[in-house]
């Protein structure tokens, strides 16, 4: 196993571990960038209640 060390990022490098997928936090706003839109009041709106109805899980629909 690594050292946390190692999960951070080195100035000009990617990080060793990404999250993917709903099971970490993320915003509406997250959700919005995700679909590539830019965050608007009304998309990022329209954002929080797909979350609220459809549960965390919804930004795997969007993520590769």
């Amino acid at each position: 196993m690594g050292t946390e060390s190692d999960q951070q990022p080195q100035a000009g490098s990617r990080p060793v571990r990404l999250n993917t997928g709903g099971e970490g936090a993320y915003d509406p706003e997250d959700l919005v960038m995700a679909t590539g839109a830019d965050p608007t009041p009304e998309r990022v709106e329209k954002a929080r209640k797909l979350i609220e109805k459809e549960g965390k899980a919804v930004i795997e629909r969007f993520l590769p």
